[in-house]
C-alpha cells in the first residue's frame, strides 16, 4: 500500500494545521481526564505533541509520547487498541464533515532535540561557532 502524503506540494494548508491543532487538543484533553477506560493507559501520562492530517481530511497521524519516553510501543498499543473511543471523543470536540481516522505514532522529536544540543555542545563545534567570519 503507497504511503498518502500528508501534505500538499508546499506543505500543510492553514486548514490541515487548523484541524491537526484541533484534534491534538482534544486527544490530549481526553487523555488527560482520563476518559478511556484501558489500565495500559491508566497509569501512564501521555504526551501529544502533533496531529497531521491528509488534505481530504480524513486520515489523521498522532504523534505521541508516554511521560519520561518509557514502554512507547505499549501506549501505541493500547491507543490503537482505544482508537475508536479516541475517534468518538474528537468528533464530539471537534465539528468535521468526516471522523478522520486515527494512526497513533511515537514522537521522536524529543529523542532528536537531545541529539542536536548534545551534538552543539561538543567541543570541536564550539570552536567552530566561536571562530571569527572570514569575509
Amino acid at each position: 500500500m503507497a504511503r498518502q502524503s500528508t501534505s500538499g506540494p508546499s506543505g500543510p494548508s492553514q486548514r490541515q494545521l487548523r484541524v491537526g491543532e484541533l484534534i491534538r487538543r482534544a486527544l490530549s484533553d481526553t487523555l488527560a481526564r482520563g476518559d478511556l477506560f484501558d489500565p495500559d493507559l491508566d497509569k501512564t501520562s501521555i504526551t501529544v505533541s502533533e496531529a497531521r492530517i491528509t488534505p481530504d481530511l480524513k486520515q489523521a497521524t498522532v504523534y505521541v509520547l508516554p511521560l519520561g519516553g518509557g514502554e512507547a510501543d505499549l501506549v501505541i498499543e493500547a491507543l490503537t487498541r482505544n482508537k475508536h473511543e479516541l475517534r468518538r471523543a474528537v468528533n464530539k470536540a471537534v465539528a468535521l464533515k468526516y471522523s478522520p481516522e486515527l494512526t497513533f505514532k511515537v514522537d521522536h522529536t524529543f529523542d532528536r532535540m537531545d541529539e542536536t544540543r548534545a551534538l552543539l555542545s561538543d567541543p570541536k563545534v564550539q570552536r567552530d561557532l566561536a571562530a571569527p567570519d572570514e569575509d
